[in-house]
């Protein structure tokens, strides 16, 4: 299991989900379902085409960090559609971390979850979604399917857990397609590398610089199991694949909170993924965002 995990959900404001969802459909030019019983088909076919039709874009992503600057999402909370309602409506968020790791790979899911993202966020983009799939070393083949499952749905990055050298690096890359940036400057896709291991920690070079890799992360709490509860040892780990990312030019990212996302801004961390609406905003302010 990967070091990167959902806590507590984001609070968003105060608005009747019922007036998010109707105007999101009229925005998205999707009729609200029949509540009439002859009519169950209809709606059942309504709402796949709402689902279906809802896709997001990390090409905002990459701009912002293409610019050297931090972004901030969030763990999706409860994989509901009304989660996902509650998360488009907070607006200071730049995408919303979704893990399909362990159990089964539910996508169907998630593009529930996304189509709650599109309907709160109204009349604006939604957030990009990035989803995190089980390792590579769970089998090459069954990544690449993930991936293109999730690619098909309209997810925007990929999150690769437990990536452990230059070798299931170059896999990540290569399951993405033409569109993944930076390799492609105009690229929408995103390639997301966990390293959590010592043995990631000990070939993070080779993993940093394989090209095409969109961001790698540091990932805290696999890496404290991994070192047995070493902290010492442990932030001595973070360090280093900061470091590598720093060498090559590759955004890096971590978990964080109130209490430390400044301090991991001012160390370079370029991506983070929090448990609360106060670290976003202490995030995006000691960012100057």
């Amino acid at each position: 299991m990967s070091s990167i995990k959902p806590q507590a959900s984001i609070p968003a404001p105060s608005i009747s989900l019922a007036t998010v969802v109707a105007a999101a459909l009229v925005v998205a030019g999707c009729a609200a379902p029949e509540q009439s019983g002859d009519s169950g088909g209809e709606a059942d076919a309504a709402t796949d085409a709402s689902v279906a039709t809802v896709t997001t874009d990390a090409s905002a992503l990459a701009a912002v960090l293409a610019d050297g600057q931090a972004v901030f999402g969030t763990f999706s909370g409860p994989t509901t559609r009304e989660q996902g309602a509650l998360m488009g409506q907070n607006r200071e968020l730049d995408f919303v971390f979704y893990s399909l790791e362990s159990g089964p790979f539910d996508i169907m899911t998630t593009e529930l979850y996304m189509a709650g993202v599109a309907e709160g966020s109204g009349a604006e983009a939604p957030h990009p979604m990035i989803l995190r799939v089980p390792p590579i070393r769970d089998g090459e083949d069954a990544a690449r399917a993930n991936v293109a499952t999730a690619l098909d749905a309209g997810v925007a990055a990929i999150v690769f857990p437990h990536v452990e050298s230059g070798a299931e690096a170059a896999v990540a890359v290569s399951a993405m397609g033409d569109e993944l940036w930076p390799g492609n400057p105009s690229g929408s896709l995103l390639s997301i590398l966990i390293i959590e291991d010592r043995s990631g920690v000990e070939r993070a070079d080779e993993i940093v610089a394989t090209p095409g890799v969109s961001v790698v992360f540091a990932g805290p709490g696999d890496l404290r199991r991994s070192y047995e509860g070493d902290m010492e040892a442990v932030e001595a780990a973070i360090q280093t694949v900061l470091a590598a990312c720093q060498a090559h030019g590759v955004p890096c990212g971590i978990t964080a909170g109130v209490d430390d996302i400044a301090e991991r801004i001012g160390q370079g961390f370029r991506m983070f993924i929090v448990n609360d609406a106060a670290a976003v905003s202490a995030g995006r302010a000691a960012a100057g965002r």
